[in-house]
């Protein structure tokens, strides 16, 4: 079987498949168009995130038996249509999930604790204690929504803390010992903390609006280590201005390219993200709470096991 790999990964990825007997091809640089013209060739290909992948592609791709997604979401993949075409989507979930997982459980103690805002001040030559005072997380509701790799994860880095967790997922029974599935109405009753753990999706797009946000009992806390479409940019200013929010820490933005290489599809800075960047109880992140040193391997790992379980 032939592989043609459009996006670099860790080493492992093609060492291990050229041991299992694959012939793999790189191509990081050509034109999309460049690729439909060859991609008929491949039995699989391999890619993060460089181009969407759409009925026209699938089209062209007249051998293809999978496509491996080197990170969690398919959302840059036609996957109704690759599934009619017996194509098989190979994501890797499980192997940044503890990453993200950690980077969430990061952010919100950076902000409970004001850390941004102290070290730049600090640095500045100023001594500023009372105003820097933190607040504890412990005696706080967490509360998640989408609980599956992401949200499980963060749950579980959420257990050495004196903390009630507690969850909303359109599928049932996904609760555990670490966290309790409850409806949105009793999430929204009793958050102090949101996190979202969702994929792209039609329920998840611009799901945190102006109505969402109000329908929260408390003034809380948000973290999005999920996709940036999940969140309406000007309702969270809105929030964050009101008080209704309390801080936001976002590794992902809803002016991000969808390929996640880029932020903005132009070179216009909106107004709300220029809030977001001179807010002190904002932080930001460049979507790469999935994207550690060791997440690198796991999931290049996680891609190459799949394979070698389907087609070897």
């Amino acid at each position: 079987m032939k592989i043609l790999h459009l996006d670099t990964n860790h080493s492992l990825l093609i060492n291990q498949l050229n041991d299992l007997g694959f012939q793999n091809d790189e191509d990081y640089t050509s034109l999309k168009a460049a690729i439909e013209a060859k991609i008929h060739l491949y039995d699989g290909f391999i890619i993060r995130s460089r181009f969407k992948i759409d009925k026209d592609f699938l089209d062209k791709a007249t051998n293809l038996k999978f496509i491996g997604r080197v990170g969690a979401g398919l959302e840059n993949i036609d996957c109704d249509y690759a599934a009619s075409k017996n194509i098989e989507l190979i994501a890797a979930p499980e192997g940044n999930r503890n990453a993200v997982g950690e980077h969430s459980l990061g952010m919100l103690l950076s902000l409970f604790n004001k850390l941004n805002k102290a070290d730049k001040e600090v640095r500045k030559g100023k001594w500023l204690r009372e105003e820097n005072r933190g607040i504890e997380l412990d005696g706080k509701t967490i509360g998640l929504i989408g609980y599956g790799n992401m949200g499980k994860s963060f749950a579980k880095k959420l257990r050495g803390f004196d903390v009630d967790v507690i969850c909303y997922d359109i599928k049932p029974n996904v609760g555990d010992d670490n966290c309790k599935q409850v409806s949105l109405q009793e999430l929204q009753e009793k958050a102090d903390v949101l996190s979202l753990h969702t994929p792209q999706t039609d329920l998840t797009k611009q799901m945190v609006n102006v109505d969402f946000i109000n329908g929260f009992l408390k003034s809380f806390w948000l973290i999005n280590t999920a996709r940036g479409t999940s969140v309406v940019t000007k309702d969270l200013v809105n929030a964050l201005k009101s008080g209704k929010i309390l801080g936001a820490g976002l590794d992902v933005l809803e002016y991000e390219k969808s390929s996640f290489e880029n932020l903005f599809s132009d070179d216009k800075m909106p107004d709300a993200f220029q809030y977001l960047i001179d807010a002190e109880n904002v932080i930001l992140s460049p979507h790469v709470a999935g994207w550690t040193i060791e997440s690198k391997e796991k999931l290049a790992q996680t891609i190459v096991d799949k394979i070698k379980a389907k087609f070897c």
